[in-house]
């Protein structure tokens, strides 16, 4: 388009939003700035958080709550990062459940008050595009992190609380905010590593690899600028999975095999049983590209796309620990251990195969025209997560230990699954102690699930449809925020949301061909905010803060489920539930930090979180019988504690550290697990009580850097009743003390490489799945 037209446009958009403005605005300057510049840190004022910059973002531009993040020379100097949500490792109340490197179906966030089974309770972003997964809320829709290659990221900052009017009811525990490297003239970046994990458990001794490679291209000339990138994630895996048998006391069939080879154990809830081996064994090889172009049309106006493909391709595998008196590996059918009998499922060892291709497209126009009094600046965006291509094979049986080619099996389908964003936002500051914050936002998800019984799981063949999910949500918001400074040392910043809710199009459809349809839901709801910043003296500020969040049920909580393991209605079981009420929760925060002249700073964050009606699977008697399914319970009370600083102790050594206590427990329920009443006063599943987390740098000379970190989690539950006591099993939540180190060496200004470990100390912990054992990483990176 000619600039001419260009300008029009730009001049009719912003008449016709009443001058709209951008979030976040670089006051001096447009954005042919430096890429340090559009990528500054926030900064602190008055007890609260201004944005600075012209790169995309989501922050608003006063953040009335506590914030932490990383540049991307933290990242590279610290950090053993294979995946970009490892650059949240060290910062506080934070844990990413990732199995290993490349986990993309499991790695979920977990915050102060949220354990890693409540994905849908954390908001992503990378350069303002949505990356969280709120098609559904669990351990399988994790943030798209995978889009992201920790090599492009150039800063990456957390937002705690649902403090900011600019974000959905969904940042009840924490917004996470990628910007991305942003060329300034011709730059070239090329990155390889390697990795290896050492891997033991019962009979099972092996290491597994992975290797990554990754190149970059970008360039600023004249008004346009763009950047290319391509990388590649092959990576092995630990096993995730253990299949097993609670220890019997009947005697062996006739046909029966005697093996040998089960390793005897304690499950979760301290009940004796046998592990028969080890399964999901995970092989993924990922391939992502992104393009974006940028034009800037104006010295305050910029147009900006992007396009970004992600692909997958993943298998698993499994082994048996059960020999015969051969020496025979042992999959199924019946067998003896120690004298009793057992019966092994055609398929207790399984297979599977992964296969997905998914896009990712953004627009950005934006008007930054600084941050001096009568500025007017705005953002309009829109983007789009598709699921071109998602498939998950696993075969009925698994045939013995050479697989399960040619078999019968199940192929699951997520095509055409996703979500799509519309946002037009602004800010005006009518004076310097003034600031207004507004806008108008939407999201869409879209839930497409189809399962067939396929003739050959892995190449097809005959399909014929087993059960089908689908379903819909709408949200449509408004928000404003008014940061006004009331004094000279004290700022208020209030807040409001208006959200406006819609779930539709949901239906089931049984092996049989039966389909049930849901009714249309539509819901509204209010949200206030309010936050006061005083600087008590020049070195220490005090912030309070208030804030309500809804959060909307997803459609996999709404509409999966009430269909049995073959594909039949289940009468009279209602494990679809498509009248689910909102999360709504109120937090409350107070913060005190302190900074000195040395650039050390400290904070003391005393939080409560009140949440109602939380969504969880759990158990309730419906129809005079119990029936277990998502439901609501009535209320979890949350009270914690964080401390966190960071600095200089010396020139050359830098450190960082953090400590929270969490007391969170269920106060209200009508549902429980196995007896009525059998949660009250129970901690909330996978929360901690502690959590805590160290890194030290320090430059043994000014081209080589040396990192020492570590991060602790005290014991927890998977259970609301808290009854599986005994973390340290498969299917447990074991406390955690693990280490990691990293020398990094800037060889010349172009070639720098590093070596690490993580999980220095060989830790053997479990959050459900086992994390990974001890893993060396090498890398080689090359920058023009």
């Amino acid at each position: 388009m000619p600039k001419t037209l260009f300008a029009l446009a730009a001049s009719l958009l912003a008449a016709s939003f009443s001058a709209l403005a951008c979030e976040d605005c670089d006051p001096d300057t447009h954005a042919t700035t430096t890429a340090n510049d559009e990528t500054a840190a926030p900064r602190q004022a008055l007890g609260l958080v201004t944005v600075r910059g012209a790169a995309a973002t989501s922050l608003p531009t006063v953040i009335p709550t506590t914030l932490e993040g990383l540049a991307t020379a933290d990242i590279a100097r610290s950090i053993n990062a294979t995946d970009a949500e490892d650059a949240l490792k060290y910062l506080p109340s934070l844990l990413v459940r990732k199995r290993y490197p490349g986990d993309y179906n499991h790695a979920v966030l977990s915050t102060r008050a949220s354990g890693t089974g409540n994905s849908a309770r954390a908001l992503v972003f990378v350069d303002g595009i949505p990356l969280a997964n709120l098609l559904g809320n669990g351990a399988a829709f994790t943030p798209r992190w995978g889009v992201v290659s920790p090599e492009e990221i150039a800063r990456v900052d957390v937002l705690y609380g649902p403090f900011s009017a600019a974000y959905s009811g969904n940042a009840m525990g924490a917004v996470v905010d990628y910007q991305t490297r942003r060329p300034q003239q011709f730059e070239a970046h090329a990155e390889a590593g390697l990795y290896d994990q050492s891997w033991a458990y019962g009979p099972d001794q092996r290491h597994f690899q992975g290797r990554q490679a990754s190149a970059s291209l970008g360039d600023h000339a004249a008004d346009w600028s763009w950047w290319l990138s391509l990388s590649r994630h092959d990576n092995e895996g630990q096993p995730l999975t253990f299949p097993t048998r609670t220890v019997a006391s009947t005697a062996p069939a006739a046909n029966a095999v005697a093996v040998t080879g089960a390793v005897a154990g304690l499950d979760r809830f301290g009940t004796p049983w046998w592990l028969l081996g080890a399964a999901t064994q995970m092989h993924t090889v990922q391939d992502q590209a992104k393009a974006r172009l940028t034009w800037q049309a104006t010295p305050e106006l910029r147009a900006q796309a992007l396009v970004g493909l992600w692909r997958n391709a993943a298998d698993a595998g499994s082994q048996s620990w059960l020999r015969d008196a051969a020496g025979n590996a042992v999959y199924s059918g019946p067998v003896s251990i120690a004298g009793q009998g057992y019966t092994l499922a055609a398929n207790e060892f399984g297979l599977s195969h992964d296969e997905a291709l998914h896009r990712l497209l953004g627009a950005t126009l934006k008007h930054s025209a600084g941050d001096g009094p009568g500025a007017v600046n705005w953002e309009i965006a829109a983007s789009r997560y598709d699921y071109a291509q998602d498939r998950s094979a696993q075969p009925l049986a698994r045939g013995g230990a050479s697989g399960a080619n040619g078999a019968t099996g199940r192929i699951t389908r997520l095509d055409g699954s996703g979500w799509a964003t519309l946002s037009a936002k602004a800010s005006l500051k009518p004076a310097d102690s003034h600031t207004l914050d507004f806008g108008a936002q939407q999201e869409h998800h879209i839930w497409r699930q189809r399962v067939a019984t396929a003739s050959d799981w892995l190449r097809g063949g005959t399909l014929t449809p087993f059960t089908a999910f689908d379903g819909e949500t709408r949200l449509r918001s408004l928000f404003a925020q008014d940061a006004i400074a009331l004094a000279d040392t004290l700022t208020a910043v209030l807040g409001l949301r208006r959200e406006q809710w819609q779930a539709f199009n949901g239906s089931k459809a049984a092996a049989s061909g039966q389909t049930a349809y849901y009714a249309r839901r539509s819901e509204g709801s209010w949200s206030p905010k309010l936050a006061l910043g005083w600087a008590v003296a020049e070195q220490l500020d005090l912030r309070a803060s208030l804030g309500r969040a809804v959060r909307y049920p997803t459609v996999g909580e709404l509409f999966q489920g009430g269909l049995s393991g073959t594909g039949a209605y289940v009468e009279g079981d209602p494990t679809t539930n498509p009248d689910l009420r909102a999360e709504r929760g109120v937090t409350r925060e107070l913060s005190a930090l302190w900074s000195s002249t040395q650039a050390t700073q400290a904070r003391a964050t005393i939080f409560n979180e009140n949440t109602h009606d939380a969504l969880y699977a759990q158990t309730a008697v419906i129809a005079g019988k119990p029936v277990s399914s998502v439901q609501n319970i009535r209320r979890i009370a949350t009270l914690g504690l964080e401390l966190a600083g960071s600095g200089e102790a010396t020139r050359a050594l830098r450190w960082q550290a953090s400590l929270t206590y969490a007391d969170s427990r269920i106060k209200a329920n009508d549902g429980f697990v196995a007896t009525p009443g059998d949660t009250q006063g129970r901690q909330q599943p996978r929360v901690p009580r502690w959590r805590a987390s160290a890194l030290l740098s320090q430059a043994i000379t000014p081209a080589v850097d040396l990192s020492l970190g570590a991060r602790y989690g005290s014991t927890q539950y998977g259970n609301l009743n808290n009854a599986d006591g005994n973390g340290r099993a498969y299917q447990g939540f074991s406390r955690y003390l693990t280490a990691d180190l990293k020398l990094r060496w800037q060889v010349d200004k172009q070639w720098s490489t590093s070596v690490g470990v993580d999980n220095l100390n060989n830790a053997r912990y479990w959050n459900f799945h086992p994390y990974p054992g001890r893993t060396w990483l090498a890398n080689l990176r090359y920058d023009l």
